[in-house]
């Protein structure tokens, strides 16, 4: 008996030793070495966080209709008060105008969280200086199991609209935890800290667990599973890590082996445009938004041996199709643009310039560099170029 035990204590340990990290580390390292102004900035932004307290889920003034501000609760981005309605209910849609009421509720602090940890982590990493592990541990706890403020592991209501279903929250609002991908790989580098006990590796692994099981059974999960839009190709990054971290290699490579079939062929056409998000106020936007969550799977899926680069359609639907409908128009003013972007065509156009040089860090030889090369070295830092 006492041997059973060992053992599976041992086996235990390595497991939560063990790191599954999508960042590119030698990419990392070597900005480390270079000292580069991305690692610089990394740790001057790390040093800003050790001296701010994280705003939890039970901070907010609202109240869940569950009654319980454990739970997590938004609004949806783009719904408004109805002003023909004394009390603007139910709200109504504005395609691509943000409502600044989501500013009051769980959206903002669920991702500063997030960041904070994956600086934090980052910081920990380059400098191997104990208090950004420590800091970066202090707000997990706060976050997943410090029972006064704790998030419980679901998104049931999750971009809420006031005046319908009651106060339950939409499918779509699982793509609020988008921002846990990045900063899950900021936790699997907090594994090698002392700051990160045992104890607390397998608390954040249990809240995780159960978020899986929530994402596989719940009636609003199964709304964003079935999307056909970003929001679906969201929900498949989404679980293919959390269960990569959890340990469920089989449920990630069972994902990833399907996600051709399931997003990629059903989400582009042969001339690589991406209908579901052409039809969006914000096209140009959403296209891009769509191609970086196909290259956030990409990544995942090369640490279970699939590479998405390599699917293509038999009528030539791919990733690479997807990213060539988008290139022609960089560089270009947004009246070159034959659908609608009513905001942001700069800034839509860096991000793409980031994706492209991303892609490029994939294969053998670069096949956007003309399109990014001197933009880019003007444009603001960005400490994605020295993680992937």
């Amino acid at each position: 008996m006492k041997k059973t035990i060992l053992a599976f204590t041992v086996l235990l340990c390595s497991s939560l030793q063990a790191q599954v990290v999508v960042w590119n580390l030698k990419s990392l390292d070597k900005a480390k070495v270079a000292n580069t102004e991305e690692i610089r900035t990394i740790v001057k932004t790390a040093d800003k966080k050790l001296g701010e307290a994280i705003t939890t889920v039970v901070d907010k003034e609202m109240t869940p209709s569950s009654g319980d501000k454990h739970d997590y609760m938004s609004i949806g981005r783009y719904w408004w008060p109805d002003p023909t309605k004394a009390d603007g209910l139910p709200y109504i849609r504005k395609d691509g105008v943000s409502n600044p009421e989501i500013e009051k509720l769980d959206r903002y602090p669920l991702g500063d969280f997030a960041k904070s940890v994956e600086i934090l982590s980052l910081a920990y990493y380059i400098t191997s200086d104990e208090k950004y592990a420590q800091k970066a541990v202090e707000n997990l706890r706060i976050w997943f199991f410090n029972e006064g403020t704790k998030m419980n592991p679901n998104m049931n209501y999750g971009q809420t609209i006031p005046g319908i279903r009651n106060g339950l929250g939409r499918g779509e609002g699982v793509l609020d935890t988008y921002s846990f991908l990045e900063m899950l790989d900021g936790v699997e580098l907090l594994k090698k800290s002392k700051s990160f006990t045992s104890a607390d590796q397998i608390a954040v692994k249990e809240w995780f667990t159960a978020y899986v099981n929530w994402l596989l059974t719940a009636p609003v999960a199964k709304e964003e599973q079935e999307a056909k839009n970003n929001h679906g190709t969201a929900f498949d990054i989404q679980l293919a890590r959390y269960a990569l971290f959890i340990g469920n290699e089989d449920l990630t490579r069972k994902i990833v082996s399907d996600f051709p079939q399931n997003r990629l062929f059903s989400q582009i056409q042969p001339d690589g445009s991406q209908p579901l998000e052409l039809e969006r106020t914000t096209a140009f936007g959403y296209s891009t938004f769509n191609l970086t969550h196909f290259l956030d799977m990409r990544q995942i899926g090369l640490l279970v041996d699939i590479d998405l680069l390599d699917a293509k359609s038999e009528d030539g639907r791919s990733i690479f199709k997807a990213i060539d409908f988008l290139v022609p128009f960089t560089g270009k003013s947004q009246s070159a643009f034959p659908y609608k972007q009513i905001k942001d065509w700069e800034e839509v156009q860096e991000k793409l310039y980031w994706q492209l040089y991303r892609v490029d860090q994939m294969v053998s030889k670069p096949k956007y560099k003309k399109y990014y090369q001197t933009k880019l070295k003007t444009a603001k830092k960005n400490t994605d170029s020295i993680l992937y």
